[in-house]
């Protein structure tokens, strides 16, 4: 996979196998604090306050009911691609395969994709990123990722769902945000979602099933913060179709894990971790 710089983004849902992703094991919840950074598997951590760690999963919960709510009953193409020419549990590893990445970009995106496997990978890599960054909780902004993500039929009714969704007072404020969707003065909102590999499930020419497994940081930075960031991992399938020159999303999907077992690292401070944000701008995914 090769990697570059995009920091367009830093300003934005079966059973499955372990192939094509690699392994996963036990999952762990940890929850900011102090502790000495231990070997993996090593001695106890100590135990975390039982209320910060129920409203820190009600929180993720919350979030991801809310977008799979929106994103529910999306429209699938008229060309099914669960037809011939499926991978099976088994794909190519993600890795640089020398073939340049795309060279243009549609509202800050990355956009021109080759019409093949390894094109369907990347827009679907690339547009995970985009629908996980902070810009889909700004109106303008959000709109635009839509528009550019999603295909023309679709896009027009994600936009009215994800409006209800990301505009709702009660679900920002919920997530610690203000009823604008900013952050309260001091805190650092943090949204990004960091793909990790590819997978194509099924390809037919004009349509395409691409699993992307990815990790998600989520929360607020700053002192005080009730809703401190944190690391899930989950899978979200892609349904796109090839559409005037480029692919589009019609539908998309997610499930839980595979989720690595955590090392016993202490947790960063909300000064360093809003720092690292700001510091280090998003990456584009592209094979």
């Amino acid at each position: 996979m090769s990697l570059g710089d995009e920091r367009g983004y830093g300003g934005e849902s079966g059973s499955r196998t372990e192939e094509g992703f690699g392994g996963s094991g036990q999952t762990r919840t940890r929850l900011p604090g102090n502790g000495d950074t231990d070997v993996y598997g090593g001695a106890r951590r100590p135990v975390r306050n039982s209320r910060s760690l129920i409203t820190v999963v009600g929180v993720v919960v919350l979030l991801i009911a809310a977008i799979a709510f929106a994103n529910q009953g999306g429209a699938g193409g008229e060309d099914d691609p669960s037809g011939g020419g499926g991978k099976g549990a088994a794909g190519a590893p993600t890795a640089a395969t020398g073939v340049r990445p795309v060279t243009e970009k549609d509202g800050g995106i990355p956009s021109g994709y080759a019409k093949d496997e390894q094109g369907a990978q990347s827009a679907a890599a690339n547009y995970l990123a985009a629908l996980g960054s902070d810009g889909m909780y700004n109106k303008a902004r959000r709109e635009q990722i839509v528009s550019t993500v999603y295909a023309p039929e679709v896009a027009a009714a994600r936009k009215g769902d994800l409006n209800k969704v990301y505009s709702g007072e009660k679900f920002l404020t919920s997530i610690g945000l203000n009823p604008d969707g900013t952050a309260p003065a001091g805190m650092t909102f943090i949204t990004r979602f960091n793909p990790v590999g590819s997978k194509v499930e099924n390809f037919n020419g004009g349509t395409a099933r691409v699993s992307v497994w990815y990790s998600a940081l989520f929360g607020l930075a700053g002192e005080g913060s009730k809703n401190p960031v944190s690391e899930s991992w989950y899978t979200n399938i892609f349904e796109l179709k090839w559409i005037d020159g480029d692919w589009k999303v019609t539908d998309f999907t997610q499930k839980d894990g595979p989720v690595p077992v955590g090392r016993d690292q202490a947790a960063s401070g909300a000064k360093e971790m809003a720092d690292a944000v700001r510091q280090f701008g998003g990456f584009t995914y592209a094979r």
